[in-house]
C-alpha cells in the first residue's frame, strides 16, 4: 500500500466494484425541418440529427439526392425551390400538420453565385441570391413565430439554426451578392433572436470556412497545412455544432454567430 494519504484513497477507489449508472433523463424526439438538406452540409445535418433519433423533414431543389437521402435515413424529404414561397410555406405546413409542431429549424439552403459587378445579368444574379439564401430564413422564423403564437400551451423548447458564412467579414473579388446574403444572416440571427424569445424559441448562426462537401481525399496538403487546425473542414464538423446548439442544456447560448473555420479568420497573411 503507498503510503500517501491520497494514494490510498485512489487506490481504495478503484478497487471497489463498478457502479452501473442508470440514465434517467428520457431521450426526447424533436421535429425538425432543414431546408437544402440533400447533400454537402445539409445532408450531415439531416443524417445527425436523425441518427440523435429525431423526426426529421428537409426541402431541396435535388430531388434524386433528396429521395435517395429520405430512404436511407428513414426521413421525409420535400422537393422544391425556395424561392417559391407557396412550396416553402406548404411544405412547412406539411410538417406541422404530420407532427404537431417544430421543434428545430436549421436554415441551411444557399448559393454561392459569385459574378463580377460589371457583369450584365449582375442585379440579376443578386436578386437571386437573396431570394435563396437570404429569404427563406425570414419566411420561416415568421412561420415558426405564427405557430407558437396560437399554442395554447406554447412548447417550451424551440431551436433555430442558420447557416451563415465567414464571408459574412471577408472577400473577394465578385462575392458581393453571397456576402451580403451572409451578412444579412449574421445580423437576422440576432434580430431574430430577440423576436423569438416569447416563444422559447433560440436563434444561432454558424460560420463555416472553408468545408469540402466533394472529394476529400483529392485535396493537397497546402491545403490542409495553411489551416492552424491543419485540416480542411468536413460537412460533420458543421452538423456536430448543430446538435450542440441543439441540445436542450444549451438554451444560454442565444443570438451568436459560432465561427468554424480551423482557425483561418484569426490568422494574419501578408504575401512576401
Amino acid at each position: 500500500m503507498a503510503d500517501n494519504f491520497l494514494e490510498k484513497r485512489f487506490e481504495e477507489h478503484y478497487s471497489q466494484p463498478a457502479v452501473k449508472v442508470r440514465h434517467t433523463k428520457p431521450i426526447k424526439i424533436r421535429r425538425v425541418f432543414v431546408t437544402g438538406g440533400a447533400s454537402g452540409i445539409g445532408a450531415a445535418i439531416v443524417r445527425s440529427l436523425r441518427l440523435a433519433g429525431n423526426n426529421v423533414a428537409f426541402c431541396d431543389i435535388d430531388a434524386e439526392r433528396g429521395e435517395a437521402l429520405a430512404k436511407s435515413t428513414g426521413t421525409y424529404f420535400f422537393h422544391l425551390d425556395v424561392r417559391n414561397v407557396g412550396a416553402l410555406e406548404a411544405a412547412f405546413d406539411s410538417v406541422v400538420e404530420k407532427w404537431g409542431d417544430v421543434d428545430i429549424l436549421v436554415n441551411n439552403v444557399g448559393v454561392s453565385h459569385f459574378t463580377d459587378i460589371l457583369a450584365d445579368d449582375a442585379l440579376e444574379v443578386f436578386d437571386d441570391v437573396l431570394k435563396i439564401n437570404l429569404r427563406p430564413v425570414y419566411i420561416l422564423c415568421r412561420k415558426m413565430a405564427l405557430l407558437r403564437s396560437r399554442q395554447t400551451d406554447v412548447n417550451a423548447y424551440g431551436r433555430v439554426v442558420n447557416l451563415c458564412s465567414t464571408r459574412y467579414l471577408q472577400s473577394e473579388s465578385s462575392t458581393e451578392a453571397y456576402s451580403a446574403s451572409k451578412g444579412a444572416i449574421f445580423s437576422i440571427t440576432h434580430a431574430l433572436s430577440i423576436s423569438l424569445s416569447k416563444y422559447n424559441i433560440t436563434v444561432n448562426s454558424i460560420a463555416p470556412g472553408w468545408i469540402e462537401t466533394g472529394d476529400y481525399a483529392a485535396l493537397r496538403p497546402e491545403d490542409h497545412d495553411q489551416h492552424p487546425s491543419r485540416r480542411v473542414g468536413k460537412p460533420d464538423d458543421i452538423a456536430r455544432i448543430v446538435r450542440f446548439l441543439c441540445d436542450e442544456d444549451n438554451d444560454f447560448i442565444n443570438g451568436e454567430n459560432i465561427v468554424a473555420d480551423g482557425g483561418m479568420t484569426k490568422k494574419m497573411m501578408y504575401f512576401e
